[in-house]
């Protein structure tokens, strides 16, 4: 028998048997087999009972390696569609990968499954893993797996098989249950320690409408009881936190199906907090150089093809016909901006310009991936184009840099950088990729931040650098964005003239700083559970009467902080002060004040805080002078 020559991590070479398992090798090193899920052979994911062909080099996948849960959950997600199809004949299986948070599983049936149906669904599972099924690898012709899955009566699984066109493909198996998978997964089905299923869902076969509707089960499964524990009371905390719910619960906004989905329609106190951002953020822009411009919804389909939208980013677009001509409805503002530039000549001495728009746009996407605010097909961006020699690009990517931490700051919120490339689907010429890649990395470099390369995440015009905040519930959300642009300003022929009297091409920096206006409400609602910073809330303060005696002396003290630029209101109801209190606390208004017969007395009011503070009597100039510098945006840098 011919002997492999096997290197395990750490350890020097020896001599197998060829057809040897990771599991057989790793038996003399009982912790680290003890402790393994899977092994890397050369550099890729193996079955630990899977046989070696040749020699190479080998390193145990414990709990601890970052590939290590997406097994298990992989593995778990297998093992519940073996348990939804022994318990409901007839259920057809697509598919079922691991994800972020856990896994899901796609299921054909024309029962509608229900959250009542999961319990029952865990308790076979939980007979699955106790059966201790190990699962099993086996490479097959491409012919035979479709005769297998067509035998099995799984059309999902025979269409993903022919759409691969490969030679083989490889299927695994645990009791009764067959499945189409690379892999790898655990050793048996007893390895699954920690599991929980969370919800059922509709889902696209692919993700096209066009397709037939399937169910979703998700769930989600962990290395210890206490990791799952802990992420159950994560989830639940999210769910309080659910933007979609305290939008319902805080008035501010509402989506229609009958209007059409991912359509927002903001409610009074939305339409204000949306405003009060929006108006921060212009006068942010202008003290940082900015010129504020607008552009049209809709520009002749024409310009999209010149701008290399139409061949590469058509699928997300909209588009209309206006006497005979066609026109496309704008997914992106930067078009605009560069007509602006080529109005006029400009010189040298004319850059830096910074456009900025708070530019609505629209993006056509999948009905199955619209979520509340933060996956809407209609959303404003605070979107700004800044067209500026090259030696300028440093300066005014890392201007832009600071003006994004800024923000996050005042904020408070945490964050990530990645430094995404060129994508597969681009144009422009490999130079101009390089000389915006190397202006991108020397500006975080300068800067001292530590990013992420992301190879092939770029914009299809150009590489960019992604700037992902960590709320609350330590989740990372994608806003700021900064892409450096050699392409379209030679696809619209851009030109300033330079010190030297002859034409020269600027280089355009795309770049948002908050990204979708929808979205960065949806995270803030989520990051602060509703209960937003003083400046920021659509109500400051509210005052609450104990009895009628006390309305006149509310009505005057509402038009006092009125006079000092707070938001405020009155609550005259005839209503118990408890249950107003109350109200006021769901609602998250930063601040109650009580009026009573001492406080109409004594022509004060007595204060109460959202966070359960009952700060007793004080005048009311007392109180304008506590809340004002909270009342109004914060000033940056």
């Amino acid at each position: 028998m011919q002997e492999l020559s096997i290197t395990i991590e750490g350890q020097g070479a020896a001599s197998y048997p060829r057809g040897v398992t990771p599991a057989e090798i790793l038996a003399s090193d009982a912790p680290r087999k003890n402790g393994a899920v899977a092994a890397r052979f050369d550099g890729e994911l193996v079955d630990l009972n899977r046989p070696l062909e040749k020699d190479g080099l080998l390193a145990p996948v414990g709990p601890g390696d970052p590939e290590a849960l997406d097994i298990l959950r992989h593995s778990a997600s297998h093992i519940m569609a073996q348990a939804v199809q022994e318990m409901f004949p007839g259920v057809k299986i697509t598919i079922g990968p691991s994800i972020e948070s856990g896994f899901y599983y796609d299921f054909d049936f024309e029962q509608t499954f229900t959250p009542d149906d999961l319990p029952a669904i865990e308790q076979r599972m939980a007979e699955i893993i106790a059966r201790d099924l190990p699962f099993t690898r086996r490479e097959m012709s491409q012919d035979e797996a479709i005769e297998l899955f067509r035998n099995r009566g799984e059309n999902y699984k025979v269409e993903l098989i022919e759409d691969l066109g490969a030679p083989t493909v490889s299927v695994y198996r645990q009791g009764d249950f067959v499945d189409l998978c690379r892999g790898p997964h655990l050793a048996s089905t007893s390895r699954v320690p920690a599991f929980k299923l969370l919800n059922v869902a509709g889902a696209y076969w692919r993700g096209d409408e066009r397709n037939p509707m399937l169910q979703r089960i998700y769930g989600t499964a962990f290395f210890s009881k206490k990791d799952l524990k802990d992420h159950l009371r994560f989830l639940e905390e999210a769910k309080k936190r659910d933007h979609r719910k305290l939008g319902r619960e805080l008035d501010l906004f509402s989506i229609h199906e009958e209007a059409g989905g991912g359509l927002v329609i903001w409610h009074p106190k939305g339409a204000l907090l949306r405003t009060l951002i929006e108006d921060f953020e212009r006068k942010e822009h202008l003290r940082r150089g900015y010129q504020i411009v607008m552009g049209p919804q809709i520009l002749k389909t024409d310009l999209w093809h010149q701008s290399g939208h139409f061949e590469n980013y058509r699928e997300n677009m909209y588009f209309t016909e206006v006497d005979g001509q066609s026109y496309g409805i704008k997914p992106m503002n930067c078009l605009s901006h560069m007509l602006i530039y080529k109005s006029r000549l400009r010189s040298y001495r004319d850059l830096p310009l910074r456009f900025f728009e708070l530019g609505t746009v629209h993006r056509h996407e999948k009905s199955g991936v619209l979520h509340g605010l933060v996956r809407v097909r209609q959303f404003t961006q605070d979107d700004a184009h800044l067209l500026c020699r090259p030696d300028q690009v440093n300066a005014e990517i890392k201007g832009v840099i600071d003006f994004v931490i800024d923000i996050m700051d005042m904020f408070g919120f945490e964050y990530e950088i990645e430094l995404s490339t060129r994508p597969e689907k681009s144009i422009g010429s490999d130079e101009d990729w390089e000389l915006a890649t190397r202006a991108l990395e020397q500006a975080l470099t300068d800067k001292n931040l530590p990013f992420d390369i992301e190879p092939g995440e770029g914009a299809f015009y150009g590489p960019k650098i992604d700037i992902k905040l960590k709320d609350a519930l330590n989740r990372r959300w994608q806003c700021a964005t900064i892409q450096c642009d050699f392409t379209m300003p030679e696809r619209f022929d851009l030109t300033y003239i330079g010190e030297d009297g002859q034409k020269h091409r600027p280089v355009m920096l795309h770049r948002v700083i908050l990204g979708s206006i929808e979205r960065f409400i949806g995270v803030l609602i989520e990051h602060f559970a509703g209960a937003f910073p003083v400046w920021l809330s659509p109500l400051q303060a509210i005052v609450l009467t104990v009895t009628e005696r006390g309305d006149e002396h509310a009505r005057r003290v509402e038009e006092r902080l009125k006079q000092a630029g707070v938001r405020v209101e009155s609550d005259l109801r005839n209503e118990k002060l408890g249950f107003k209190i109350r109200e006021a606390q769901l609602q998250k208004i930063p601040y109650m004040l009580v009026i009573g017969d001492k406080e109409v007395e004594g022509g004060g009011l007595a204060l109460r805080t959202r966070a359960r503070e009952d700060l007793g009597f004080m005048t009311v100039d007392a109180f304008i002078d506590r809340v004002g510098p909270e009342i109004g945006p914060p000033r940056l840098g």
